[in-house]
């Protein structure tokens, strides 16, 4: 059985409020679970003390036994000092679209143009 350390939403519309529960890896998100082990309030400051809440004991048991936390749990685990994340680096993801690069152009066109007229204007 492949074991998931993963959130599972709580809380009513636009209020949420999550669990970090440990999970069979086919159970639906706020399905069957096995065990509780902390949760993750993210309505409340980034600097509370209750936004995230975790019982490390039963978390590094757990992944003793193999379970694999998802990435936004991990990254509270490393918060925490239970686990390690890499930090990741995408520098393809704030380069502009094919669209964005053409209106760029574009724009850089019309200024060199309006230049060129200037220039041609004064110089009559």
């Amino acid at each position: 059985m492949a074991l998931k350390i993963r959130l599972a939403r709580g809380g009513s519309k636009k209020r949420p409020y999550y669990h970090v529960v440990i999970a069979d890896a086919r159970s639906p998100r706020d399905g069957r679970f096995l065990e509780k082990v902390g949760s993750w309030n993210p309505m409340l400051a980034k600097d509370d003390a209750k936004r995230v809440e975790l019982d490390t004991a039963r978390i590094q048991h757990w992944i003793e036994q193999g379970a694999q936390p998802t990435d936004r749990v991990l990254r509270f685990l490393s918060e925490a000092g239970v686990a390690k994340r890499d930090p990741r680096s995408n520098p393809e993801k704030a380069k502009p679209g094919k669209k964005a690069e053409e209106r760029i152009a574009e724009r850089a066109q019309k200024a060199a143009d309006l230049a060129a007229a200037a220039e041609t204007a004064a110089a009559e």
